[in-house]
Parts: structure tokens; sequence; C-alpha cells
């Protein structure tokens, strides 16, 4: 979602520019403090200066795609804040996007449309925020006055109801991330026992409802003064610029910026867990019984931080992971597990996860992790396993820099978190120079026999599930209480006095030089069994992209054993006939290649990643997965378990309810994609590994599948490494079922799905639209810019949530495939408007074409055509291109046919097309929430009496 609070990564998150230079000299411009440092022998070459206030500015070149990328990274997070008064920092990330003195209210939202901007978004975390976009290159001139405008000339404008409406919106993504989800309060029950009451982690990144509601204009606008200065902040501009040009715009908009108090770097404060400690809490929206270790380590790049990332691989990745082997493959006990660091800037903590079978108690659980640990102990650590994690840790790095954006956040990360923009390559050298020693002495003095603490999240009513002795976590759950929230008005205007300047900064700078976009060359090639290959070459990165997309997915499953897709789909990355499961992942894993294959609704998909180097011996791989499936049965039973616990758990998740219950409605009884792709409990039971080969044998073709590669490949050396797969495979003729969709409603109807206790409505609106391949679809698209598809710059967004507050996020839009489309409207609002919001959502649909205007035209053209410098920038982009030709049946010159039209549409047209396409009285309203409090109140939409979907929930 956009604007949301995020979390820090780990040791892999790299980027780098093995050949990018700068261009420029070692010029300061006028009133910078020092002289300009060039680094252009590190990974990322880039260059930084510091002005008299303390910003310090990072330029990195790169031009390969006509855009730049523009961070501000503000040295503050959740761990500046003080007890009481949580949740500050990620409440400025949203403040700052509001409204600005110069650029006004919605300014920034306003001007990133107009400009074709990624849109402007942010991330908090315990120790930084940041603020970024991706842009043309002619728009870099008018973001640096923009983020200049955030920092200097914008504290002003936050008044009481600008306050309040922000808060009902932050509050709302908690509730959604948080509140309304599975687990979602494990995080903060972990926090509250490891860090005692003071310490900068004791609390959660995005505060508590309490702290909002209590936090006052003037608490608020204190930080901001304390924390949010230049001297204080990292800026960051990455990508297709003028270096001399860019120095003197920093100059010009920043300059005059005043310095802050000085800020000094926060100490060293481990997790403080003399003993282990154990809580449980009987969750309102589990299923399965999770138990969560978590032990303090240390803090980001600590030296002891590479072995103990290391150590997670080897304990949890691939078959013959100790924790896999013994809880998935001999003890049954789950099919879900995972472990990761979460390393910050003061201290670090390694969490261990295990999401258990339906009833399994977590001392069991317990047990077998103590027993997977001893085996790690017993097995020691092979040479091989090693070295497959470092190979990975290449493609990683190399995965980080396909984007400007990428390239930029990695250099105001080390910059931030260090002082040293050019840390890259120590970066790689302390992760490639690990060794066994190393690891097995991080598990020894972190893991083995030290105290930590122990979560156990169960259902509702199955306390014995959880550990023997565990505690009652102290979690605080919001009540839903009609008319809680004060009602916010959208119109009011902030008053106050405009902070001066030495020049007029209303004016919005000019755009620069146009941009040329240059589409990637593409080739075609035809196989003799009918297996088509389309290929880019992009040798931007060392890195190869490939999907192999087979016609069919669910669309062959049956009725009576659907999930057969799915199943051959998983089956299919289980070993070969010539390899175990464990000797296929490590034979991708040593050539830094990962593949997975998996079903969709019309197809069969794999999809897989390479160093360059290596794209041969990974596509013999690839051709021995397609053509030598192992159908080992005891794979096949542990699938079936694994996507049994998938169901149950999905059955109290909203979002998922949601999702399910508007795809039966849409798609209809007797289409089979109104079926969930993983099937029921029942239908898996239907199953056998018999039907699974039946499948493969009649409907894994070459006729039917096209083979799509981007990367540092020529087409000579795709078609060579593809052999095998052009003549070893069988063509066969496939009949894939054509099914209709459900007649779209002659009258809206309101279906509501009971979870009780539910602190969001999800709600999910819509009916039948146009397929991927009709001429119709883009102009539906196009239509639907402004009123849902826009970000910040529709009026779905402004209206519920910039105006009401009702919810974190809303978006409408037409999704078009190969056999069917629908158009969709999505949201989580805050339980006791339900109504309010629904209401609202049916008045701007209904209004919609009547009050489409020249300017929202205007807006319209303008992102549309000008996002398209951001278009073919990353491999998976032109992957996704060369996809829409292939499979999708779109022309190779699709993007200039939709150019074409987009010049030439009128505000007629658009209108024309909202009477056509947006019916808000004919409409499928699908709402998932508490039905005690919410259900009965629908009637005043007047559809008539809500249909309730699962009665017996009540």
């Amino acid at each position: 979602m956009l604007k949301s609070a995020t979390i820090a990564a780990g040791i892999f998150t790299l980027a780098a520019c093995g050949d990018a230079q700068t261009s420029s000299q070692n010029k300061t411009p006028a009133g910078a403090e020092t002289a300009a440092d060039v680094k252009s022998d590190t990974l990322v070459a880039y260059e930084t200066f510091t002005l008299d206030n303390g910003l310090k500015t990072i330029l990195h070149i790169d031009r390969s795609d006509p855009v730049v990328a523009v961070a501000l990274t503000a040295h503050v997070g959740s761990a500046r804040e003080k007890e009481g008064r949580t949740g500050f920092a990620h409440l400025f990330e949203h403040l700052l996007f509001l409204e600005s003195e110069n650029l006004g209210k919605g300014g920034l939202d306003q001007m990133s449309a107009r400009i074709g901007g990624s849109g402007a978004n942010g991330s908090t975390s315990r120790d930084r925020t940041n603020y970024f976009q991706t842009v043309p290159k002619d728009a870099l001139e008018k973001m640096i006055w923009a983020e200049a405008d955030k920092l200097g000339w914008f504290i002003n404008t936050v008044t009481d109801p600008v306050l309040a409406k922000e808060k009902q919106v932050v509050k709302n993504e908690k509730r959604q991330s948080v509140d309304n989800r599975p687990y979602g309060h494990s995080q903060y029950v972990t926090d509250k026992a490891l860090y005692p009451e003071g310490h900068p982690y004791n609390w959660q990144v995005i505060g508590s409802l309490e702290d909002l509601d209590a936090a006052t204009l003037e608490d608020v606008k204190e930080f901001f003064r304390r924390w949010y200065v230049p001297n204080n902040v990292t800026l960051t501009i990455s990508g297709d610029f003028d270096v001399e040009q860019a120095k003197e715009w920093v100059e010009k908009y920043f300059g005059e910026i005043p310095r802050g108090e000085d800020v000094e770097k926060q100490p060293r404060q481990p997790g403080v867990l003399p003993e282990t400690k154990s809580y449980y809490w009987e969750d309102n929206f589990a299923r399965l019984p999770q138990l969560t270790m978590t032990w303090p380590t240390v803090p980001v790049y600590d030296a002891d931080s590479y072995p103990l990332a290391v150590l997670n691989s080897l304990l949890t990745e691939g078959k013959d992971a100790p924790l896999n082997k013994v809880l998935i493959d001999d003890k049954k006990l789950t099919s879900t597990l995972f472990m990761f660091p979460y390393e910050s800037e003061v201290a670090g903590q390694m969490t261990l996860g295990v999401r258990a079978n339906p009833g399994t108690k977590l001392d069991d659980v317990k047990t077998a992790i103590d027993e997977a640990f001893a085996k790690f102990e017993a097995d020691g650590i092979k040479d091989a396993d090693l070295n497959r994690i470092k190979t990975q840790a290449e493609v990683d790095f190399y995965s980080g820099i396909q984007s400007v954006l990428g390239k930029g956040f990695q250099l105001a990360q080390y910059d931030v978190y260090l002082g040293d923009p050019g840390y890259i390559d120590t970066d790689l050298a302390r992760i490639k120079g690990v060794t066994k020693e190393d690891v097995m002495r991080v598990y020894n003095k972190y893991i083995k026999g030290q105290p930590f603490v122990a979560t156990s999240f169960v259902p509702k009513g199955q306390k014995e599930l959880a550990l023997a002795g565990a505690e009652l976590a102290n979690v605080v759950e919001e009540k839903i209480v009609q008319g809680a929230e004060q009602a916010v008005d959208p119109n009011v205007v902030a008053t106050y006095e405009k902070t001066p300047s030495s020049f007029d900064r209303s004016v919005e700078p000019p755009y620069g030089e146009t941009p040329v976009v240059k589409a990637p060359t593409l080739w075609e090639a035809g196989m003799d069994n009918g297996l088509t290959v389309y290929g880019i070459e992009d040798r931007e990165i060392p890195v190869v992209q490939f999907d192999l997309t087979i016609e069919g997915g669910q669309l062959l499953d049956t009725f009576e054993k659907a999930g057969t897709a799915n199943l051959v789909a998983e089956m299919m990355n289980k070993g070969t006939a010539n390899r175990t499961t464990a000797e296929l992942e490590k034979a991708l894993q040593s050539l830094g290649a990962s593949v997975n294959i998996s079903a969709g609704s019309e197809s069969i998909r794999l999809r897989g990643e390479t160093l360059s180097r290596n794209f041969d011996a990974v596509m013999a791989i690839v051709a021995e997965m397609m053509l030598e499936p192992r159908w080992d049965a005891e794979e096949f039973d542990l699938a079936k378990l694994r996507i049994d616990s998938q169901l149950t758990q999905a059955k109290s998740n909203p979002n998922a309810i949601a999702a399910e219950e508007f795809g039966k409605i849409v798609y209809g009884e007797n289409n089979i994609l109104s079926r969930n792709i993983m099937g029921s409990a029942d239908t898996l039971t239907n199953i056998t590994l018999d039907d699974l080969k039946a499948f493969y044998a009649a409907n894994i073709s070459p006729s039917v599948a096209k083979l799509h590669v981007v990367g540092a490949v020529t087409d000579a050396e795709v078609k060579a490494a593809a052999a095998r797969l052009g003549t070893d495979w069988a063509a066969k003729e496939v009949s894939i079922p054509s099914y209709a969709m459900a007649a779209d409603p002659s009258e809206s109807k309101v279906y509501f799905y009971n979870v009780p206790g539910a602190k969001q409505s999800v709600l999910r609106f819509g009916y039948s639209g146009p397929k991927a391949g009709d001429t119709e679809l883009y102009p539906a698209t196009v239509m639907n810019y402004i009123l849902g598809g826009g970000g910040f710059a529709s009026r779905l967004t402004q209206e519920l949530r910039e105006g009401k507050g009702y919810t974190y996020g809303i978006r409408s839009g037409f999704q078009g495939s190969k056999t069917n489309g629908f158009f969709q409207i999505g949201s989580g609002v805050r339980s006791n408007v339900t109504l309010e919001a629904t209401d609202l959502v049916k008045d701007i649909l209904t209004n919609y074409g009547s009050t489409f205007t020249d300017k929202d035209l205007g807006v319209t053209k303008s992102f549309l055509s000008k996002s398209q410098t951001r278009a073919f920038e990353t491999q998976g982009a032109k992957l996704g291109m060369l996809r829409s030709i292939s499979v999708f049946g779109l022309p190779s010159d699709y993007a200039q046919q939709r150019a074409n039209y987009l010049e030439g549409v009128t505000v007629d047209d658009i209108q024309k097309l909202a009477t056509d396409y947006i019916r808000p009285q004919a409409m499928h309203y699908v709402i998932v929430g508490d039905a005690s409090t919410q259900m009965e109140r629908l009637k005043e939409l007047g559809f008539g009496d809500p249909v309730l979907l699962n009665p017996t929930s009540e």
C-alpha cells in the first residue's frame, strides 16, 4: 500500500552498478560547506556534497533510462519518539505528503500525476523515514523544489483539522496491517518482552491508537522541528541527469533552510533478556496455532550480522535444511515456517516462526525445533551449502540495482546508518568472507541455549495448544463503537503565516528537455514442436529473467477435482527423474538461480532468474523439470497437507475471504474460476497422484507454450540453451474449456460475509468487464485513472481517505485476462463507517462521468504519456511486455497504439465510457466485516436486505 510503515531489511538488500560512472567535475555550488567527494572506484559510483546547513546530497549517474529517482531520507524513526507519544515518525510519513506552503493542499500528489511520476511514497522504520519517487528526467527540478518545500515550508500547514483527519488514516492502516489480520499482534508482544520500558524499540513503528489519539498539535510540531532538519537528512538523486545543474538546484531550493540542533547518534542498546519469556494470545483471526521464538542479536552491519544471515539460510532454506527436514518432512507438524533477522541501528533480533497444522500442540513444535537444532550441530556445515548461499547473495545483489530508485535507496541506507555511501564494497566482501567457523560461533553465542521470547498465538478457544506455562499476553484490541470517530471536514482550509524565502517559491519550476523513450528491441523465434520464444537482450546487469507460460491452468480443472492444476505445478518443483527435491534445489542454488512453477487461472508458469554466465546450465535443469517430473508420493502427501493448512487459515483472513466471495459471484457457480485455485478440503481428498500425471500428459504441451527471456544473453544463446525444450518436448493438441462469466446484475445487491469482531470491513464491488485482448480494455483503463486507478490523483482516494479518513487505501480498476475480465473496487474501511463509505463510493460512481473535466483529462493524458519513460526500466517490466504481446495477443507496437489513442481521446469519449462501464445501480457489493454491528445498517443503501453469505457463523 502507499505511504506505509515498513521494516528495515537485512544484509542482502544490496544495490550497486558496476559500470555506471559520474561525469561531473569536482565542483562545489556556492554556499556549500564541503568540497564534492567523488567516488568512481566503488561498485556504485557516486558523488557527495554538503550544504552549509548540513544537508548531505548523494548523486549517482545511470543513463540506461530517461528517469531520475529522488529520495529524501530523514534519520528519524520510532526510536526517536517518547513513551506515550509513539507513532510520530510514521505519522509524519503521512503528513508530509498532504500539503506544503508553495505546492498547496494535495499539491505533491497532483504534480506527481501530471509529471508521470511513480507516485510520491514513503516508508518508516525504527531508525529512519524516507520519501521517494521516480520521475521522467525532465521533472528533476520540480522534484527538488517539492522535496525542499516538504522540509522547509511545510509545518505551518499542519492544523488541528489536518492532524485529526490523518490520525484516522493512520489508525486505518494499523487496523489493516495489524488488528484485522491473523497473528498481527505477535511482533508487539515480542518487542514488549525483549526491550524494557524506555528502550527505543519497546514500541511499534506504527505506534498505538491511544498515543495517536492523545497527540496534540504542539506535540507534533515539536517533533518535526527537532528531527526534520537539513543536518539530519540525506538527499539522494540517482538516474539520468546533469550533475552540475542538479547541484545548483539543490543549493537554490535547500540552501536557505535553517540548520537544526545537532543530532547525536544513538548508542547501541541490545535487547535485555535474562531468561526466557513465554506468552500466549487467543487470536480472533487465526485458524492455525503459531509459535515464534525471538533471540536478541546484533545491530545492522555488525560483523556478526553476516554469519547470522548465513545461519538463517542454513537452518531454513531448502529441503535438507534441518528445520524443514524435522518439522515438515519427518514429523509433519507444519507446512509453513520462517526465520528472519530484524536488525536495526541500536539492536537486533532473530525470529523463528512455525505456523503449525490444525490442532497441533506448540509444545510438540518446540520439541521438534530443539531436535532440528541438535541435527544442525551434529551434521555440521557443508562447503557446498555455504558456497550456494554466497552465490545466491550475488544474484540478490544484482537484483537490487535494476532500478535507479534501488541504487539510490542503498546509497542512502549506507550513509544514514554508517556515514559511508560506498560501504557496498565492504558489505559484499563481508558476506563473501563468512566461514563455517563464523556461523557456528554465532549460533553458539546467540541461539544455542540462549534465552528467547516465545509467543503462542492460537485460535479462539484453543488455549490448550499454547506452550505450557505461557502467560497471557497484554494485547489491546479496539472496540467497534458506532460514531466513535469525530467527523472531519475535508473543505477546511489551513490559515497560517507563510515562511519567508529569498525568491518566489510558489512558482512551479519548468520542465527540462523532453526525454526520449526508446522501446526495447524484441525478437521472436518458433521451434519445430510449436514452442514460441520471445526475447529482449538487456546487458545493464549480468542477470537473466525468464518465463515459460503454458496455457490452461485452472481452466483445465474439473469441479470434482478442483485444485489439480495447482498441485501439478507444485509437484513439478519437487524433483526430476534424476534428482530428488533436495538435489534439484541445490543444483539451482549452486548456480545462483531461482526457478518456480506455479498455476494461475489460465496458465501454468515457470519463472526464473539466474546469473547470465550460468544461463545454459540453468536451462538444462529447466528442461529436466518440464520433461521429467519426479511425481514423488511423499512430496505429494506433503503438498496436500500444506495446501489444506493454507485453506484453513484463509477461512478467517478477511481479505482472502473477500477475494474468494467476490470471485464466486462475478464468475458464477458454473465457471471453474469461481472456485479457489487451491481447491477445497473435499476436492483435495479426491485428487490422486495418477490424476496429476494424467493432467500433465494431456495438457503440458509446447503447442500452447511461450518462452520469454530478458537479460544479458543473445537470441542465439537463448535458442541454444532452450534447444532441448524445442526437440524433446512432444507436442499434443490441448483443448482448453471456455467458461462464461455470470450475468451482470440488473440491479445492485449487497452480500455480507460475517467475521465476528472484525476491526475493518473489507469491500469488493464490481462486475464483469473487457478481456485482456479486447480493444475496449485500454480505453476503459484510461477512463478509470481519475476514478480510482491514479492513486492519490483519484477521486476515490481523495474522497474516502484524504477527505473523510475512512480508509488507508482504495483503488478501482479493470482486470483483464485472456478469457475474462472484470471491474473491481477494493478497500478496507474502519468498521463503524461501513455504510457511509459504501454510500460515498456509490455517489462518486454515480456522478463520475458527468463531472469529468478538461483538467481531469489533462492530468490523465499527462500521467499516462509521461510515465512511459519508466515503462521498460527493469527486466521484470520488459518481461511483462513480452507476455502481453505473446500471451494476450497484443500487437508488437501496442505501446505506440495506446499513445496514439491517448493523444486523441476527449472528455466526451471519457464520459461515454463512464456511462458504458460504471454502473453503481447494477453492481455486486461484497462486504466482509462484523455483521452484528454493520449488516443491518446497509439496508439504507436502497438495495434491499443484504444477503448473509455465511449464516452459520452467527
